[in-house]
């Protein structure tokens, strides 16, 4: 499995990780399926919705080998790397090659602030690109789009109307309908997703309305789920 851009000679240090859990995947085009989630620690952005600040520090030091092994114990073979943002931390495309290696179908959920031209080949990348409402759409890397391939997603996070304007006039920009799944996802307790669900009827977009699932099933405030 090929690593691209990630130097393999480099001696493999341990990584800080939040949570591993299994639970119902909440968002993408794999929601609703058994997933387990490898939550890692650390991110260089502060969104003003995150959900996860929880992440941002602390987590606990675990070698790629004790992930792997966690994950495998779980017996479900799709698994999620999010964050936090899981590329902020060097091990991670090795940690990825190994859960494909294992047989695993890989998800990996990243903030569009960092390269993903390191991600193994395989890995099902799902890109936020991040709106104004978010206070960090000056991160975004839109050379990442040309890093995509066929499995990749884009999800846009929408706080209002001024987000959905934006995320229409990115995808004509960059030409990104039907070369991707477009997620469209409101802000939980912001924008009701009612009012999202019309505007994407109005402007007849290409689009999937996202909802987050979990938070339906067990509440925004419950974690490792």
């Amino acid at each position: 499995m090929g690593l691209r851009g990630f130097p393999s000679a480099i001696p493999s240090l341990p990584m800080r990780v939040t949570e591993i859990f299994t639970s119902i995947q909440g968002e993408s085009t794999f929601a609703g399926l058994p997933c387990t989630f490898v939550r890692l620690t650390g991110c260089p952005l502060r969104c003003a919705y995150c959900d996860t600040a929880y992440a941002f520090a602390g987590g606990t030091e675990m070698a790629v080998d004790q992930v792997v092994a966690q994950v495998a114990a779980a017996g479900v073979a799709l698994v999620e790397v999010t964050g936090g943002e899981p590329l902020a931390q060097r091990e991670t495309p090795a940690l990825l090659a190994r859960l494909l290696a294992a047989g695993h179908s890989v998800l990996l959920e990243t903030s569009n602030c960092l390269p993903i031209n390191a991600v193994p080949e395989g890995v099902h990348v799902i890109l936020d690109l991040k709106s104004p409402g978010s206070g960090e759409v000056a991160a975004n890397r839109w050379e990442n789009l040309e890093l995509l391939d066929a499995r990749g997603e884009i999800k846009f996070v929408l706080t209002g109307r001024a987000d959905f304007d934006w995320a229409v006039a990115t995808l004509e920009a960059h030409h990104l309908a039907g070369r991707w799944p477009l997620l469209f996802a409101p802000v939980f307790g912001a924008l009701d997703p009612a009012e999202l669900a019309a505007w994407i009827l109005a402007a007849r977009l290409p689009v999937r309305l996202q909802l987050q699932l979990h938070k339906l099933v067990w509440g925004p405030e419950r974690t490792g789920v």
